[in-house]
């Protein structure tokens, strides 16, 4: 923004004198130190014609000077010149004044820094003193033939230069959000490199070398000038400055409470609570098995001598052994549930019918689902971040609305990174002449670059602030994109002292460059000529989406990318390395990444299709039927009904998209890569439970008729597939109320999937199931159902067949009922499996509070894709923060209250307003993430009516406010309101900013507020600053909040509406409330579950006893996510929701089947199975083998396909999540909750199979009779 370095002005303030002749050299050429004497006066020309006027050298008295120059040096220095002798002229108070105030504008807004500023330079130049503290060293001729001073020693106390030094050093200047230290003392970080860089001779700065020598022997003659410098914080309060600009005098903000949660010691308090609880109960446990065993012996020695007492012979009346071979009818439950008698006999009529008129049922089916199908044509996939993670009725979602409307969208940035890391070394210097020459050549390149398809250049698309050159920040700015401002010799020196002094080398945009922006790894303690990488950012103006004029700017992207591929190939060839990153990146490779994942998808679902139609189809396959009738194996497959089961499957999702894509809901791809996963669990499993049923009422009822026999498999497992379909559908409804539009659509799309799933199982499926098995008691081939087999002897009713039936159990089953059941039921079994699994659960409460929030979105890319490398540089190199913007609306700035709520440089700002609020926080980075000043934009436009900066506001060729009453005052007292304050707004942000008026407020502030001319008002405004360097999620989402909280504390001092704004807080808005929106959604669904699971299993306990379970199951598996790195996400919550809906269907099936237990399968149960742990067993017998194969199998299968994506995001939440969603949750339903029934479980009721009387009890027998003798559970 400014044309010309402060240093050049400032050394104008220097260059109020000269002369000279032939060159002089010598240690002192001031002879005479002495009070009242000089040491310069006067111009006496320059080195050349084109220099700057030099001081001559003049070591006589000081004199007097006339009325009228006396009253010009009051002027511009102040009262203390209002008498006594000086060594200055005439010509040089116009250089001094003139320059002064170019320096004025930057440090006016502080008194003290501009009264000890002023003082130096007026001390050296009119002092009648100068003989004392100036010493002229260096001499020669100028171009008028006189001598002119060239090089001189200036004299100042410690005392004054660190009183200076510290007066100016917080001196703001928002226009940059930097300091106006960088511009008048070159970024200084103490007196002495502030002194040192306004005296300096260089290009564009002093005209000749002032130094600043500490005083001391060296000089004895001479004393140092030892005024005394102004504090900001001065008593005086005419000298005193603001807060904005002096620390000193600000109010401390209250202490921010550091969000470190509850701990003791170094654990959380939630893990050391779980861990101490679970500890007692083990310990309690171990105290009473010892006191259990101890109490067992004691009553066993108290019965062996009460024995020897006794007759040995045993009583007629006594029971002489245990003689009851099937102990499970002596536990068998007598009573009955109405609701599952009247479910039951509902399911049984449903499937009475579907199974009689089964074309009629799948005519329907198919055409139900054709016409919701109909909804595709308006399918379309949500693939903008904003509107799929954020809710639209969001603050984020409204205030990111109101900026970009107010304002414009944010700019387009391209960036790229030149890195010299190639060797095994590590980093090493980028910068070399051959290397910043091809830079150049590249740069070049890129500004003649032209689109494909429109012919667009860099130029007609780029953010020009000052409306004639390109936003570039590039180490070619330092030498203003031209290769011939670059000496082979002396780039290095150049190059260093352009990052030191960026003023001097203002690029054609006319905006100091800022190292740490353009150099990587570079800061104020390392050479610039040491950094690693090189940083090009080039910046482009954004438009609203959808635009031509976005069009534009991506077609121009397009091909910058493809420029950009090709030149890395260049690097590489050097020995360099170059990462990059367009506007457009991000999207084409997140979509690359989701085409490549599709396949790794596609296999997956193959893999899982194919193993359950096999597997489905293999229930009746044994090997003793083979051996047989090898031929019956063509008739007793059922790979075509398991191929039917998963196009239902199939169909139900179709039906759920066509559905709610008609509704105008999109889909996003979360739902197209999860739900046919959860629809295939969940499908597959009550698939391979309604066949397993209906083949054992094959064998129990193998006379009635095959609609009687699918009625009955369906009125028993009916109820169970509505308890597990109800509670999933319900849970996933629960996230439509959601606001997020990834989880609200996902949770709408998977209830509507689930729920379309059960019932097309529950009609077509068994219409399909009652159709093939007409096929197999016709002997016809499976998936060739014209050819029918000879001799196969598969008709029901033939004995022989269903002998082999019997006996051909499938060697799962036959493992669970035989050996698996019997010992997990043991007593100490089950001990030890309470502890192991409670165990579990308590690691994984212990881990939830080290689960990380956030989504990198490295993860999201495919593990190939050039922008991994660019995002690593991006971490490594760049160190600079995303700029903030605290955004002011329907404010109505042209009252003088509203102008003191926001301001921060004048005397009259509210303590706790914007500017002082913003100012306060920049100063506690660690909590506040705020990095650079802010520009204010109300301050800076107050300072441009100063009349004191005669070249800012004139008017009919007049200065603003020069004869105004009230005058221009630090009050505000009399400065414009309403009309006149909007007509002056508008001539200031079209004003420049150019040398002479650098708080201009058109390059700055051209877009930072909304002026409304008619109603006399400013309806939006917005102050700028910047965040620290952002390297983390985790820093990211503090960054956030703390932006949030800055907006509340200035709201609630003010009064005023003001909000934070960036780029990034719309994707990170979902963190501010994803932890109690995981808990709501999981607590909710866990909360359905208990009520619908107690209600059809007629159980509080049994429903308490399977939330628990899922519960687990959900804390194991979040407690996985901190082990294995999961971060919580919208990804990682929809998936967590997925867990609770599939946990529910590993476990409701058992839970049923233990509630209601099949007297066949009861019956069977071994003698020393009593009570609960019969039902138990009968459980897992029941629907064990079918849990496991048709559900735990599937998705391992399909889960494993997933390890080998080229996706981090799928290996990650997805490959990770799911494997831990399996393993979890089958060990669970298979082993802790059969335990947990046992023992914790409600009473059950009676199976309504067994409501049959003599009928039913005739068939149970028949059914027994057909066992081989070594499969009857007896002991």
């Amino acid at each position: 923004m400014v044309r010309r370095s402060l240093r050049a002005l400032l050394a104008a303030a220097l260059v109020s004198q000269s002369a000279a002749a032939g060159l002089t050299e010598r240690s002192n050429l001031t002879d005479i130190h002495e009070s009242g004497r000089c040491a310069l006066r006067g111009q006496c020309g320059a080195k050349s014609f084109f220099g700057a006027e030099l001081p001559c050298p003049d070591n006589e008295l000081a004199t007097d000077p006339t009325s009228e120059v006396r009253k010009r040096l009051v002027s511009i220095c102040g009262d203390k010149w209002e008498d006594g002798p000086v060594c200055c002229e005439d010509e040089q108070l116009d250089a001094l004044s003139s320059n002064l105030k170019r320096a004025e504008t930057f440090i006016s807004s502080c008194p003290a820094c501009k009264e000890n500023f002023f003082n130096l330079f007026c001390t050296f130049t009119c002092s009648p003193d100068q003989s004392l503290f100036l010493n002229v060293t260096k001499t020669q001729e100028s171009n008028k033939k006189k001598p002119i001073a060239t090089e001189l020693d200036y004299l100042v106390t410690d005392e004054y230069g660190t009183g200076f030094y510290d007066s100016c050093k917080d001196v703001k200047f928002s226009g940059t959000n930097g300091f106006a230290m960088d511009f008048i003392g070159g970024g200084a970080k103490n007196f002495s490199s502030f002194l040192k860089f306004l005296g300096d001779e260089k290009l564009l700065g002093s005209p000749f070398q002032m130094n600043f020598p500490r005083p001391g022997k060296k000089f004895p003659k001479m004393g140092a000038m030892d005024d005394e410098a102004k504090r900001c914080n001065d008593k005086d309060e005419k000298y005193r400055c603001t807060c904005v600009d002096c620390p000193s005098v600000c109010p401390e903000l209250p202490e921010v409470a550091q969000n470190e949660g509850c701990h003791v010691g170094k654990l959380p308090c939630l893990s050391f609570a779980a861990i101490f609880v679970y500890s007692i109960f083990v310990l309690v446990g171990i105290c009473g098995l010892v006191f259990h065993i101890f109490w067992m012996k004691h009553t066993q020695n108290k019965s062996e001598r009460l024995r020897l007492l006794q007759d040995a012979a045993p009583s007629d009346d006594e029971d002489e052994g245990d003689m009851v071979q099937n102990a499970g009818s002596l536990d068998r439950p007598e009573r009955t549930y109405y609701l599952n008698v009247v479910l039951d006999r509902a399911f049984n009529r449903l499937g009475r019918a579907c199974a009689t008129f089964p074309a009629i049922t799948i005519g329907i089916s198919i055409v139900v689902v054709g016409l919701l199908s109909i909804g595709w044509i308006n399918f379309a996939v949500e693939q903008n971040p904003v509107r799929l993670w954020v809710s639209p009725t969001s603050a984020a979602a409204e205030e990111k609305a109101f900026f970009d409307e107010s304002f414009g969208p944010f700019f387009r940035a391209e960036q790229a990174f030149l890195v010299n890391d190639t060797y095994s070394e590590g980093p090493s210097p980028v910068l070399s002449y051959d290397t910043l020459a091809w830079w150049f050549d590249v740069e070049s390149q890129v500004q003649r670059l032209k689109s494909r398809k429109e012919g667009v250049t860099l130029d007609d698309i780029c953010f020009k602030p000052t409306g004639d050159a390109c936003v570039v920040q590039s180490v070619t700015g330092y030498f203003q994109g031209d290769i011939s401002n670059v000496s082979p010799k002396t780039w290095a020196r150049d190059l260093q002292d352009c990052v030191e002094n960026p003023l001097n080398c203002l690029p054609t945009f006319q905006q100091p460059l800022n190292g740490e922006l353009v150099f990587g790894g570079f800061d104020e303690k390392t050479d610039v000529l040491d950094s690693a990488a090189l940083i090009t950012t080039w910046v482009v103006t954004n438009h609203d989406e959808g635009t031509e004029a976005e069009a534009k700017a991506m077609d121009w992207e397009e091909s910058l990318k493809s420029l950009l591929m090709t030149i890395q190939g260049e690097a590489k060839e050097r020995g360099l390395r170059l990462s990059f990153n367009t506007e457009v990146s991000l999207e084409q490779e997140l979509n690359k990444s989701t085409n490549t994942d599709a396949n790794i998808i596609v296999i997956s679902y193959l893999i899982m299709f194919f193993y359950a139609s096999l597997a489905l189809g293999s229930t009746t396959l044994a090997g003793r039927a083979l051996l047989n009738n090898p031929k019956s194996a063509l008739v007793q497959s059922k790979f075509t009904l398991g191929v039917i089961g998963i196009l239902i499957v199939l169909m139900s999702v179709s039906a759920s998209v066509g559905l709610f894509s008609g509704a105008g809901i999109k889909v996003t791809l979360i739902i197209a890569e999860v739900i046919p996963f959860l629809v295939l669990a969940v499908g597959v499993d009550n698939i391979f439970l309604i066949v397993h049923e209906f083949e054992r009422v094959n064998l129990s009822h193998p006379d009635d008729s095959i609609e009687d026999r699918v009625a009955k498999a369906l009125g028993r497992m009916g109820p169970s597939i509505l308890l597990s379909a109800s509670t999933e559908t319900i849970a996933f409804a629960l996230g439509a109320f959601v606001g997020m539009p990834a989880v609200r659509n996902f949770a709408v799309y998977a209830a509507g999937a689930v729920l379309i799933n059960a019932l097309l199982q529950v009609t077509m499926f068994v219409s399909v199931l009652a159709l093939n098995q007409a096929r197999v008691e016709s002997s016809r081939a499976d998936c060739f159902p014209c050819i029918k087999i000879k001799r196969a002897n598969m008709g029901n009713g033939d004995s022989a067949y269903r002998s082999i039936q019997a006996g051909s159990e499938s060697g799962l089953q036959k493992f669970i009922r035989k050996t698996y059941a019997p010992a997990l039921l043991e007593r100490k079994v089950k001990v030890g499996v309470l502890v192991v699994f409670l165990g579990l659960f308590t690691a994984g409460i212990s881990l939830i509070p080290k689960v990380q929030l956030g989504l990198d979105q490295r993860i999201a890319l495919p593990s190939d894709s050039y922008l991994i490398q660019y995002f690593d540089d991006l971490s490594a190199y760049f160190n600079a923060g995303p700029p903030v913007y605290f955004v002011t609306r329907e404010l109505n700035v042209t009252e003088r209250h509203h102008q003191q709520q926001l301001c921060g440089r004048f005397s009259t700002c509210e303590t706790y307003s914007l500017a002082n609020v913003l100012e306060q926080e920049r100063k506690r980075p660690d909590v506040s993430f705020i990095a650079d000043p802010a520009a204010s934009w109300i301050d800076d436009f107050f300072l441009w009516l100063n009349p004191s900066f005669e070249d800012c506001c004139v008017e009919n060729g007049n200065v603003c406010f020069e004869d105004r009453t009230p005058p221009w005052n630090i009050s505000l007292y009399g400065m414009p309101e309403g009309e006149e304050f909007i007509h002056y707004v508008e001539k200031w942000i079209d004003a420049p900013t150019t040398a002479e008026c650098v708080v201009g407020g058109k390059a700055p502030y051209s877009n930072a507020l909304v002026i409304d001319d008619k109603k006399m008002t400013i309806p939006a405004s917005h102050f700028r600053s910047s965040h620290t360097p952002l390297r983390s999620q985790a820093d990211f989402i503090e960054a956030y909040a703390s932006a949030r909280r800055i907006a509340d504390t200035i709201s609630d001092h003010t009064g005023v509406e003001v909000f934070p704004y960036s780029k990034f807080y719309i994707f990170f808005d979902q963190y501010a409330s994803i932890v109690n929106l995981t808990g709501a959604l999981l607590g909710s669904a866990l909360a359905i579950i208990l009520v619908i699971s107690s209600i059809l299993l007629g159980s509080v306990r049994t429903g308490l006893v399977v939330t628990i379970t899922v519960v687990m199951i959900v804390v194991d598996i979040i407690g996985t996510m901190a082990v294995v790195n999961v971060s919580l996400n919208a990804v990682s919550l929809v998936n967590l929701v997925i867990c609770v809906g599939i946990g529910v269907e590993f476990c409701a099936h058992i839970a049923r089947a233990f509630m209601f237990p099949s007297r066949n399968v009861m019956d069977r149960a071994r003698s020393k199975f009593r009570g609960k742990d019969t039902r138990a067993w009968t459980a897992l017998v029941n629907v064990g083998g079918s849990v496991f194969s048709g559900i735990t199998i599937t998705k391992l299968l399909g889960v494993f396909v997933l390890a080998f994506t080229r996706s981090k995001i799928f290996e990650i939440y997805y490959f990770r999540i799911w494997l831990a969603l399996v393993i979890f949750a089958a060990i669970h339903a298979l082993v802790f909750l059969p335990v947990a029934l046992s023992i914790f479980g409600g009473e059950g009721y009676l199976d309504p199979e067994s409501d049959g009387g003599l009928e039913e009890d005739l068939a149970s027998r028949r059914y027994r009779v057909l066992l081989p003798e070594d499969e009857y559970d007896s002991d």
